[in-house]
């Protein structure tokens, strides 16, 4: 597999990056804007008003449910024999108000951090994110956020602008540079299982070739229950490139890599086309809305997802 990355001009270190290199909350409060604009553009044309409505239950008189608590709950409603039955800590639901929780799931591999036009795939990643975040506040919804990392904790579920700011600074934080801590994927995927409830909206912020560690079951196992969309980076290099020799750069080494070959133009489609073309040809059949961003795209072409009915898991 190559591991090397094409030689660009002019780069700088990651402690000083260019614009279009790592991703600043400035730029992302920015995008509310955009994102909110698209958002009633959508619904305009498809006569939809109001918030959307969630089959989860929120709180209001009359009791309904009890669930495992979330970091941001109101303590005064933990359902304590339950929690005291079951040595874990739940919260009481009520059935007048309802809810619903949108999570963040960004992969920070280290193949995000590449870009040759316009901006870097993580600084797509961001902000996409961003404007996930910003829809997701419009539509009433908690918001949070988490990668694969055991040592930081998703970022407790919020409402509102602090909500949102808070996603924001996250994003900008895993981002700017590939954490030395993250433990792919699967792992953050596995995390959100832990955390979502019935009725959520799932967004997953992936470079293609992170969905390779993803068993296929657990596809399904989410949708079944929750909304699912999978955003996937993509750089115009990746998939189109020049049959002519491209430098690379792999740790201090580097070396000409001649795409003019047969072989090795093979090798280079396997690793970048080719994720890409399965994750878009199985993920609706498990139930995924997905699309790929390209770094040189706005960026918000994708929010259309969010007023698609589901696919049908097969």
């Amino acid at each position: 597999m190559l591991t090397g990355k094409p030689v660009t001009q002019g780069a700088t270190s990651a402690r000083e990056p260019t614009e279009g290199m790592a991703p600043s909350l400035q730029e992302l409060v920015a995008l509310r804007s955009v994102a909110l604009g698209r958002r009633r553009a959508w619904h305009g044309r498809h006569g939809v008003t109001g918030q959307a409505l969630s089959p989860l239950r929120g709180r209001g008189m009359e009791y309904a449910e009890s669930r495992e608590y979330i970091p941001g709950d109101d303590a005064r409603h933990i359902d304590w024999r339950l929690t005291a039955r079951s040595g874990r800590p739940h919260t009481k639901l009520f059935q007048a108000e309802r809810e619903r929780m949108t999570v963040l799931v960004a992969d920070t591999a280290p193949a995000l951090y590449f870009g040759t036009r316009v901006r870097f795939k993580s600084v797509q990643a961001a902000r996409t994110g961003a404007m996930a975040a910003w829809v997701a506040v419009a539509e009433g919804d908690r918001l949070c956020a988490l990668r694969g990392s055991s040592r930081e904790a998703p970022l407790a579920p919020a409402a509102g602008a602090r909500g949102a700011l808070r996603v924001l600074d996250a994003l900008v934080r895993w981002y700017r540079e590939p954490p030395a801590n993250d433990e792919g994927l699967g792992a953050a995927l596995d995390r959100a299982r832990r955390i979502v409830r019935p009725g959520s909206r799932l967004i997953v912020l992936a470079d293609p070739a992170s969905l390779i560690e993803v068993p296929a079951e657990r596809w399904p196992a989410l949708s079944q229950h929750h909304e699912v969309i999978v955003l996937l980076f993509t750089d115009p290099l990746e998939l189109r490139p020049p049959a002519k020799q491209l430098p690379m750069q792999s740790g201090d080494s580097r070396l000409d890599l001649d795409l003019a070959s047969p072989a090795q133009r093979k090798q280079w489609m396997a690793t970048f086309s080719e994720p890409l073309r399965a994750a878009m040809a199985t993920l609706p059949l498990r139930g995924v809305r997905v699309q790929a961003v390209s770094t040189d795209e706005p960026g918000d072409a994708w929010l259309p997802l969010l007023g698609r009915p589901r696919p049908l898991v097969a």
